[in-house]
């Protein structure tokens, strides 16, 4: 992990897409300006780990699938 230190106002460039520029401190909270093209994913962690368990649990097979298509047949 590569640890930077930034003052307000003060970016960090990732590749020659992504900025990231440190828009506020209040407290212990630090708030961070991102620009990067719409293509790029960005994500909160949590968030992200949210996602990634759904995508799994949707990507999982139900165990018996003749009884799903009958019931979705009515």
């Amino acid at each position: 992990m590569l640890v930077l230190t930034r003052k307000l106002g003060e970016t960090i460039a990732i590749d020659d897409h992504i900025k990231i520029t440190v828009v506020q401190i209040k407290g212990k909270q630090v708030r961070l300006g991102i620009q990067a093209p719409k293509e790029t994913k960005i994500h909160r962690e949590e968030v992200y780990t949210s996602i990634q368990d759904q995508n799994k649990v949707a990507g999982t097979a139900p165990a018996d699938l003749n009884a799903v298509s009958k019931a979705l047949k009515g």
